[in-house]
């Protein structure tokens, strides 16, 4: 691994997820704020480190590699706390993780015949969604809290139909991968 900016945000990612699912499991009060606060921090590195690699052309295999896991896995433990707080459904969870195992096979099976498959705009969009709604549910949908529906809630469906979207998106647009 090469020791820069962007690769250390990466390993930080990463680094805060067990912080991040701490503060559920040992039930401070306010835990969600303090939760909110590291998976915020967390998601700016995403920005940040994508930015930095482009900005000082410090793109590197490590970075391609653990950027999407460190993405996957600090969704995917979001996800399973605010499910076992009872603040996301089951089904939302279950599309959005099965289009990562999807798309991680689709990837690795590029990967394996020299083709790199890079995230496109719906990939994109469907990860800042579930930020913003990881970030709703996590606060109490703070500062909607007296809108009649929760919108976290309702952006957390939404990732899922982005989810499925960009599953599809990627299977059609790397069709040729799939079929040789």
């Amino acid at each position: 691994m090469k020791w820069n900016a962007p690769n250390i945000l990466t390993l930080l990612r990463m680094i805060l997820i067990p912080f991040f699912v701490l503060f559920y499991f040992i039930n401070v009060p306010d835990w969600n704020i303090y939760a909110a606060i590291i998976f915020i921090v967390a998601a700016f590195t995403d920005w940040l480190d994508g930015y930095l690699a482009r900005k000082y052309n410090q793109v590197s295999n490590f970075g391609k590699l653990w950027d999407p896991i460190a993405d996957k896995l600090l969704v995917l433990a979001a996800l399973l706390v605010l499910m076992s707080w009872g603040r996301v459904a089951m089904i939302p969870v279950l599309i959005i993780v099965s289009r990562e195992l999807i798309i991680g096979g689709v990837r690795s099976l590029a990967a394996s015949k020299g083709v790199v498959i890079a995230a496109d705009m719906s990939g994109k969009l469907k990860t800042v969604v579930q930020f913003v709604a990881i970030i709703l549910l996590l606060l109490n949908d703070w500062p909607f809290m007296f809108v009649p529906v929760s919108i976290g809630t309702i952006l957390i469906w939404v990732s899922a139909a982005l989810a499925v979207y960009s599953c599809i998106e990627y299977m059609v647009k790397n069709a040729k991968v799939l079929r040789d």
